[in-house]
């Protein structure tokens, strides 16, 4: 049978699972409008000035949306393939900017050696929430997105 697997009543299940995965890579694209439109926010109306750790971020966020668009229309399933390694680039950097942050990671280790302090922190809500936590929990759902849609499209 070439058609994917049926259910009880006959129907394919393969145009589902393609659907969830557009869904999946949708819902990746969407954090990372958010993210990058939050970030411009931030630094061009918010006038919260990056440092080098943001802009290295911002590096592999940015092309995100981009990237994800062109997977969406018509769907593209390797799109996940030039999409993840980007996702993880920025979620390691985010979590490397979060500990120095929290002091884990002295910040002799970083590249912010002119202009603002890595280990500063500009914005805090709720006593926790910083913009390095809210750049690794981007990066960390959109890796989650991008590794549900490759899931569900290998089905």
């Amino acid at each position: 049978m070439s058609g994917g697997s049926r259910t009880l009543d006959g129907a394919s299940t393969q145009p589902a699972q393609r659907n969830a995965g557009w869904v999946l890579v949708f819902a990746a694209w969407l954090l990372a409008t958010i993210s990058t439109l939050g970030a411009l926010f931030l630094s061009e109306v918010m006038g919260v000035a990056p440092c080098s750790l943001c802009w290295y971020q911002r590096v592999f966020m940015f092309p995100l949306v981009l990237v994800l668009a062109a997977g969406l229309f018509p769907q593209d399933r390797k799109v996940v393939r030039y999409a993840l390694p980007l996702a993880a680039a920025g979620w390691l950097i985010a979590l490397f900017h979060l500990l120095l942050t929290r002091g884990l990671i002295p910040e002799s280790l970083t590249p912010c050696m002119q202009g603002i302090p890595c280990s500063r922190v500009e914005m805090e809500w709720f006593g926790f929430v910083t913009i390095p936590l809210l750049s690794l929990l981007s990066f960390s759902a959109i890796g989650l997105a991008l590794a549900g849609a490759h899931y569900k499209t290998r089905q």
